[in-house]
């Protein structure tokens, strides 16, 4: 393999934040704890907007997208299969909400948080609570009730943010 898509790989990957250049090279960046709720205030307006925007534009083929994968909420057992499950479940609420922007910023935040897969999900009774939150999101987005999808989104991502940072605080302990 040549050093070309090597290079534009990493050169990516600092754009993006998610490795710097020491004197030693290049590493995996480190995020704060402040970072993390930069990044996670981001993410729940952006998600907050894509709750309403789904309400209000969903089609017939997005609710059907959302009422299978909550089907599937209660058979998942194993924590690589929820993270998986969930992130599939908030990108189909970004789909439906038709905003390619959106979806797009969403991703990218996304990122930075890839390093904590199961971060929040890992914490005894937040399975339960995300699937009772995802079911309520979808019923608001089925329903077209804007202030409910945000109400519940933001809710979501409050508590999501609140795990992740409790998980952090006791990984500095």
């Amino acid at each position: 393999m040549s050093r070309t898509p090597i290079r534009e790989a990493l050169t990516r990957l600092d754009q993006d934040g998610l490795i710097h250049r020491t004197k030693h090279g290049l590493t995996v960046r480190d995020r704060s704890p402040e970072e993390i709720l930069d990044i996670y205030e981001t993410r729940m307006i952006l998600e907050v907007s894509a709750a309403r925007f789904a309400a209000e534009r969903r089609g017939s083929h997005d609710l059907l997208l959302l009422h299978r994968l909550l089907n599937k909420l209660d058979n998942v057992d194993d924590l690589d299969t929820r993270v998986e499950t969930n992130a599939r479940f908030h990108r189909t609420v970004w789909r439906a909400a038709h905003n390619d922007s959106l979806t797009e910023l969403l991703d990218r935040l996304e990122l930075y948080l890839a390093r904590y897969p199961a971060g929040a999900l890992s914490t005894p009774g937040r399975w339960e609570r995300t699937c009772e939150q995802h079911r309520g999101l979808v019923e608001a987005i089925d329903a077209r009730d804007t202030a409910a999808a945000e109400r519940i989104a933001r809710e979501h991502l409050a508590e999501r943010r609140d795990a992740h940072l409790s998980l952090l605080s006791e990984d500095l302990d």
